[in-house]
């Protein structure tokens, strides 16, 4: 029995290797729009949702598991949507090299690993350096957004921020109801609120310092 052909998924999804050594904007999106990353972007229910109500404004998703890369960029191709994008590749790789000093307008890190083993804390992905490279690529204005379910690691990322001179923290949105099983964030917070776990929200703005 004949299979159907494996839809390619580029432009869609791509590697730091398919890439090479510099992201240029207008090439990867075919626009001058500005710029938004989501920085470990899962399975892409908020890049997608999105990338859906503002098509004046291009989103990357950052992904180091390849696997839910793909499954992103899939639901993106379905739609074939021009102002989104994926990146498999370690963000920290990514935000160094690759992207050019603020030249993004928002950086969102929605529910990162928290790591629950303290001999395993070195791998939490906010640290001075990951706040460091957040306030090398966004621009003069840009806004940070990071939440958490876990209250422990909010406060340490809040530290984190707060104490960065080049960071003003700001109100987050109010938690709102959702209208529909796709109405939320992400899927992970569509699974921690519906087993009624608080979501622990911020948002930073990049400073002109």
């Amino acid at each position: 029995m004949q299979t159907a052909p494996i839809k390619p998924l580029k432009p869609w999804f791509q590697t730091v290797e398919d890439v090479g050594q510099h992201l240029n904007w207008q090439q990867l999106f075919g626009n001058d729009h500005p710029v938004e990353l989501d920085i470990g972007c899962g399975r892409g229910l908020f890049l997608f949702n999105a990338a859906v109500t503002n098509p004046d404004t291009n989103f990357l998703g950052i992904e180091i598991d390849y696997r839910e890369g793909r499954r992103t960029a899939t639901r993106l191709s379905k739609r074939s949507l021009p102002n989104a994008r994926v990146i498999g590749g370690d963000a920290i790789l990514i935000l160094s090299q690759l992207i050019d000093p603020h030249s993004v307008s928002a950086a969102h890190v929605y529910f990162p690993d928290p790591w629950w083993k303290k001999r395993h804390h070195k791998r939490r992905i906010f640290t001075d350096q990951f706040v460091q490279l957040l306030a090398r690529v966004l621009a003069p204005g840009g806004a940070l957004h990071s939440w958490t379910d876990v209250a422990e690691y909010f406060d340490l990322n809040r530290g984190l921020r707060d104490q960065h001179t080049d960071f003003d923290p700001q109100e987050p949105p109010p938690e709102r109801e959702a209208a529909h099983d796709l109405d939320y964030h992400t899927s992970f917070e569509r699974k921690k609120r519906k087993l009624g776990c608080p979501v622990y929200r911020g948002r930073w703005v990049r400073n002109g310092q």
